[in-house]
């Protein structure tokens, strides 16, 4: 049984009352969201395109990457496309799906499809009315080290840079 407590523009959240499979019957917030595209913009100096955006709930500023919610029916594809040139003003010739994970699993069912993207060209950078962001391009290297020292706290970023500096490794000889 589902009860709806609340449907917003990006989640609903639901109480469902679940057997699990251990046979009890218990009631559970489940967060329901249609999940999301973020990509790792990669330059060819080996620098990583980031964005030092304004969320509210965390009280301040974090470093991301470009990233954003799948419309209807939308492939994570065409939406991490899109959310790249809106956020960040680049478009990128070739994406490559590196990881999908589960942002919370323990309450909500969001996804999240991270790609990398490399072959980056200008584009028209074009923020919506709560996008309140910077872009920031740093090494990847300099990027792996702010995860170390906390500079990089979002999941969805640690993911996919980490994602991108063990398959660089793995194909640089000699590493």
């Amino acid at each position: 049984m589902t009860k709806n407590i609340y449907k917003g523009k990006v989640v609903t959240l639901n109480l469902e009352t679940v057997t699990l499979p251990n046979e009890a019957t218990v009631q559970l917030e489940v967060v329901r969201h249609p999940g999301a595209a973020a990509i790792v913009p990669m330059k060819e100096n080996g620098t990583v395109v980031l964005i030092r955006q304004y969320r509210h709930a965390v009280g301040g500023y974090i470093y991301e990457i470009p990233a954003g919610t799948l419309r209807p029916g939308e492939d994570p594809r065409a939406c991490a496309t899109r959310e790249l040139e809106e956020e960040i003003g680049y478009r990128a010739t070739a994406l490559e799906l590196l990881v999908s994970i589960y942002t919370a699993p323990g309450f909500a069912d969001e996804v999240i499809h991270i790609f990398k993207g490399t072959g980056l060209t200008p584009g028209r950078q074009h923020l919506d009315r709560d996008e309140v962001l910077e872009v920031v391009e740093v090494p990847l290297e300099k990027a792996i080290a702010q995860i170390q020292d906390g500079t990089i706290r979002d999941s969805k970023t640690i993911v996919g840079l980490q994602a991108v500096y063990l398959s660089e490794r793995t194909r640089a000889p000699n590493k």
